[in-house]
Order: structure tokens, then C-alpha cells, then sequence
């Protein structure tokens, strides 16, 4: 595995890669963009809160917290098309663990256009193999608001109460979901319907055949066969074993409507990848588009543990005050020259991490390995 923060500029290039394989140009943006792409729709938006300020112009920016409104913003709207493209940019936004506002990296991509469900294939599997980049533990979790939605537009939810419903199915708190169906009154096929939602969970080989049991109309018959298009595309690769149907998956009605997705890695305890299909997005963004993607949140690779030990150089130099500048300059100048990273102390610290030392306090030097 390898530290995307220490040295992992190797990881971000091997996803630009892969991304690249596929057709997707990388997309560049400005820190700045106008506050009202972003005003309305910061529902969409991890965290709310936004950074301003007046432009010399007098337009009221914003520092970007989000990449995806900005590139459905700047694509053109055509529905004969595919737009395909990744990005690596920093995000302000405010971060859970400092509570204070924070520029974080953040990798991902979108495909927007004439999205079809190959596209839709197409994007999970990178998602997958985006995780695998860095780490082999991985799990991708994913579901379908358009199953969710079928069920629940059976039972006569208002818009108010299938927020509820999502926020319980997603918690997956079955006292709370099943005060909520008791209030409706519903019956017992449509009660049994979505207390499923919570309770299935697995292999896609073991799910698929459940969720056929609740195809109970249309739209769930074309979630349905969405899904399995999906996992007949996964089982072409070799991280099958990596994937799990998990409905309490869920994003906002609102602006989600098709498959959703979130990627975890051992040792992290959040996903560090979300990620679906947001038509409905699009549409409040005055777009006939469809479109799908995906981020990576580079921040929380932080508190990965890769058990990799990394040297803060290859070779330390020592020196004290008597020895000439030029000796130790002349060391280091070969040791560059072979390819090595040269640190040149007078002191060095306790826990300086090197592979050898080269010690010209005691006159001629001494070598030695850590």
C-alpha cells in the first residue's frame, strides 16, 4: 500500500491513469468561483458553509467548496454527447475533526452527457479500482435510489416523511422506521418492503435474487435490472469479492436518482469515496443532462496507517564546527549525483529516519547504516 500523503503523488498519477485509460481529460477550475453557483444548492454540498469575498469587481466569490457544481456549471448541455472528465483540485470546506474551515484534496471525476448503463458500469468500476489503488482492504457499497424511491412511493410518503424514512433507512434504526410505518398504517407487504431496505445486505451474487421479491412496480423493475447489469460488469473484473449491495446507502432525494455509492478503506473509520448518478442535479441546474461521478476525499487518507517506513532521506550528513563547508558540500553534491536525498546537519535529531549516515565529526568520514 502507499501513502498518498507521503510520496503518494505516485497514487494520485496512477489514478490519473487509469482515468486517462478510459477517455477522461483532466479538468482544471479557478480557487474562485461566483457565490451563486453554489447558494443554491448548498444542500448538495458536504458542509454549507462557504468562504466569500468581494471581488474588485464587486461580485461576491467564493473560495470553491465543491468541484462537481462548478463542472456542471462550465459543460456544455448536449444530450448526444459524453463529457468525461477527472480532476485533483483543493476544496475549502469546513472539516468534522477541526471544526474549522480547511483546504483538502480532493480526486475524482465525472461523466456527463448522453449517461447510459454502460456509463453507469463504467463509473463504479473505476470507483473500485480507484480504492484498490490504495489499498487492497477495500469495500465499495452500493445502492439505488430509484429501488429506494419505488418502495416508498408505495406506501404514500410525502416528501417530508420519505426524508425520514431515508434518515432511518440510512442509520439503519429499525425502532424509528418502524414508529414512522405504524403512523402511515401501512400494510403489511409494504411495511415488510422496507424493513428489507435495512436488512438486506451482501455479495451482489447473494442480494439480486432477494430484490426481485420486492420489485413491487415498474420503477423498481428498472432499478432492478440496472443493478444487475451492474454486477454482471463487476464479475468481468477481479474485485467482485470487493463489492456489497447495501441500501442504507442513501443521498438526497433531490438531487440523486439512480445508483449511489460509498468506498471504504480498513483502518479509516469513514467511506473516503461517495459518489452517484444526479440527474436531478442537473435539472435544478437548469441542465437536460445526465450525469454520474464520484470524489475521493484525500484528506482522510491521513489516518491511514500504511506500515511502510519512510526515511526522511536517503543519506544524513554529519558535520561540526570544524569541518570545512567545502568537504561537506562535496559529499552531498555525489551523493545527489547517484540519486540520492542528502540531509546535512550539525545536529541531528532523535528521530531523523535515514538509510545511512556519513559522520565527518570525528575527521575522515565514517559510514554507517540505520
Amino acid at each position: 500500500m502507499t501513502n498518498i500523503l507521503n510520496g503518494g503523488d505516485s497514487v494520485t498519477q496512477s489514478l490519473g491513469k487509469l482515468y486517462r485509460s478510459l477517455g477522461y481529460s483532466r479538468y482544471k477550475m479557478s480557487k474562485f468561483e461566483e457565490y451563486d453557483t453554489y447558494a443554491s444548492n448548498k444542500d448538495f454540498l458536504i458542509s454549507d458553509r462557504v468562504i466569500t469575498f468581494t471581488d474588485v469587481s464587486g461580485k461576491l466569490l467564493a473560495m470553491k467548496p465543491d468541484v462537481t457544481i462548478s463542472i456542471i456549471k462550465n459543460t456544455d448541455d448536449d444530450l448526444g454527447k459524453i463529457h468525461k472528465m477527472y480532476y485533483k483540485e483543493n476544496v475549502y470546506r469546513v472539516s468534522p475533526a477541526s471544526h474549522g474551515f480547511k483546504e483538502i484534496m480532493q480526486m475524482g471525476l465525472e461523466c456527463i452527457g448522453a449517461v447510459d448503463t454502460y456509463s453507469l458500469c463504467e463509473v463504479i468500476i473505476l470507483a473500485a479500482k480507484s480504492l484498490n489503488e490504495i489499498s487492497s482492504n477495500f469495500c465499495l457499497d452500493i445502492s439505488h435510489m430509484g429501488f429506494v424511491s419505488a418502495v416508498l412511493s408505495e406506501a404514500g410518503f410525502n416528501s417530508s416523511e420519505k426524508a425520514n424514512v431515508l434518515c432511518a433507512i440510512g442509520e439503519k434504526n429499525l425502532p424509528l422506521l418502524n414508529s414512522i410505518c405504524e403512523e402511515k398504517s401501512l400494510s403489511t407487504n409494504i411495511k415488510n418492503a422496507i424493513f428489507a431496505l435495512i436488512n438486506i445486505y451482501g455479495s451482489i451474487e447473494t442480494v439480486t435474487p432477494k430484490l426481485q421479491k420486492l420489485c413491487i412496480n415498474e420503477e423498481a423493475k428498472k432499478a432492478l435490472e440496472e443493478l444487475e447489469s451492474l454486477c454482471d460488469a463487476i464479475k468481468c473484473t477481479n474485485l467482485s469479492g470487493k463489492v456489497q449491495i447495501d441500501f442504507s446507502v442513501v443521498n438526497d432525494m433531490n438531487y440523486y436518482n439512480g445508483l449511489v455509492f460509498r468506498g471504504y478503506i480498513e483502518g479509516i473509520p469513514t467511506g473516503v469515496l461517495s459518489g452517484g448518478q444526479y440527474d436531478k442535479l442537473m435539472a435544478k441546474m437548469g441542465k437536460k443532462s445526465k450525469a454520474v461521478g464520484f470524489a475521493l476525499y484525500l484528506d482522510l487518507l491521513e489516518r491511514l496507517d500504511t506500515g511502510k517506513k519512510e526515511y526522511d532521506a536517503d543519506v544524513v550528513i554529519a558535520y561540526n564546527s570544524q569541518t570545512k563547508p567545502s568537504k561537506v558540500f562535496s559529499e552531498a553534491q555525489k551523493q545527489i549525483e547517484a540519486g540520492k536525498t542528502v540531509l546535512c546537519l550539525k545536529n541531528i535529531p532523535e528521530d531523523i529516519r535515514y538509510i545511512t549516515k556519513i559522520d565527518f565529526t570525528k575527521g575522515d568520514a565514517e559510514n554507517e547504516n540505520c
